[in-house]
């Protein structure tokens, strides 16, 4: 999916990818953006109100959405991303600054009017973030031999995030009707329900004035106590999420697409869901794309493990790890070290990127089904230190 074309910035590219998630918070493994790079953030204003009315998937659409306008817009060129439920967070080099405002721009458009959502979006120069004295490096996880995910340290992107909350570096709404390119964004998987008892959202970050080698201790602990225990794994299964006809998704996919009215749009989501459900449900091979490989894949590039200046997992887990992790977590927010949030749900969801089928790099982000990320942050205001 992501093609580093000639010309471009390839800076990125050029990162070491490492394996293993237990390695995250080593230091040597992030690099400083470039100075005049640029930092895009986006959220959903209210999301709290849209999760309580149960607006799940509409607020991880609108999250996604960000990646795959900003990804249309620069034709595949790398760029690290991270999602973040009810939002997502960027960099782009300076040549790609101007297509990755105009995809914003639209977004924002685009969440407002399809998703009856109001979604704010920031362009924040790297340059400005470390007038604050704070950085922003990134490093590149590879979860698979597919793909890899960018990683995020050094507070910035933390402090870009707060400033646009503020109002600053804001990035206007573009004119009504507009609609960024969404090719490839779906939502065909239905919910994934707890295998092992229960789906944890994690979401652990540094208190104001954190000691940064205790918690960097502290995460690693957490990391350590999750990768050795049976009794917690990725939440999707290894056949891959159940799949059904008509998905769930539909309304989302039609609104994401381009072309003719809404009916009309509709009607082909309904026509390509079918087919795709009866390929995917018995197995039959399309000249190169065999469903075996596609489904084995969506398991092993799901997004459910990251790292932007704060530890995020969703966890498949039982109700006795579930009381293990929560004592490290409890440890260290009452020595003031860090603030945390890990909300029991009953299941997660998936929503896809997936600009071709025939590509092994497709991108399935994992979110908690009832709110995840976003109710994890609720709950994470209540320890803050």
């Amino acid at each position: 999916m992501m093609n580093t074309a000639a010309g471009t910035d390839i800076f990125y590219g050029r990162i070491r990818v490492f394996r293993g998630f237990s390695k995250l918070m080593d230091p040597k493994l992030y690099v400083p953006l470039p100075d005049d790079w640029t930092v895009g953030v986006a959220d959903i204003v209210d999301s709290t109100k849209a999760i309580a009315a149960q607006r799940y998937k509409a607020v991880n659409m609108a999250g996604a959405s960000v990646i795959a306008a900003v990804t249309n817009a620069l034709r595949g060129r790398e760029f690290p991303f991270v999602f973040g439920g009810d939002g997502a967070s960027f960099a782009v080099a300076p040549g790609d600054l101007a297509a990755a405002r105009d995809a914003l721009s639209a977004t924002a458009t685009w969440v407002k009017e399809d998703l009856d959502l109001s979604m704010r979006v920031a362009l924040v120069p790297v340059s400005a973030v470390r007038a604050q004295g704070l950085d922003i490096r990134v490093a590149r996880f590879g979860p698979s031999a597919n793909l890899s995910y960018a990683m995020f340290s050094g507070g910035g992107l933390g402090w870009a995030d707060a400033a646009m909350k503020r109002g600053e570096f804001a990035v206007a709404a573009a004119a009504p009707g507009a609609q960024p390119d969404l090719s490839g964004l779906s939502c065909r998987f239905e919910e994934i329900p707890a295998t092992r008892g229960v789906i944890l959202s994690v979401l652990v970050l540094p208190a104001k004035g954190a000691d940064a080698g205790t918690f960097r201790k502290t995460i690693e602990d957490i990391l350590d106590l999750v990768e050795r225990s049976p009794e917690a794994g990725r939440p999707v299964p290894s056949g891959g999420p159940p799949l059904r006809w008509p998905p769930q998704g539909v309304e989302y996919e039609a609104r994401a697409a381009r072309g003719g009215s809404l009916a009309k749009r509709r009607a082909v989501v309904l026509a390509v869901t079918l087919w795709a459900y009866v390929v995917m449900r018995f197995g039959i091979k399309v000249g190169n794309f065999v469903p075996r490989n596609y489904v084995r894949q969506v398991v092993e590039n799901s997004d459910f493990r990251k790292y932007d200046d704060g530890l995020k997992m969703i966890l498949d887990c039982t109700e006795e790890l579930e009381g293990e992790l929560a004592r490290p977590h409890e440890a260290a927010a009452s020595a003031g070290n860090q603030r945390y949030g890990r909300p029991p749900q009953d299941a997660a969801q998936m929503t896809c990127f997936v600009p071709s089928v025939m590509r092994s790099d497709h991108v399935h982000f994992i979110d908690g089904a009832r709110g995840g990320y976003a109710t994890a942050a609720t709950a994470l205001k209540a320890t803050a230190a």
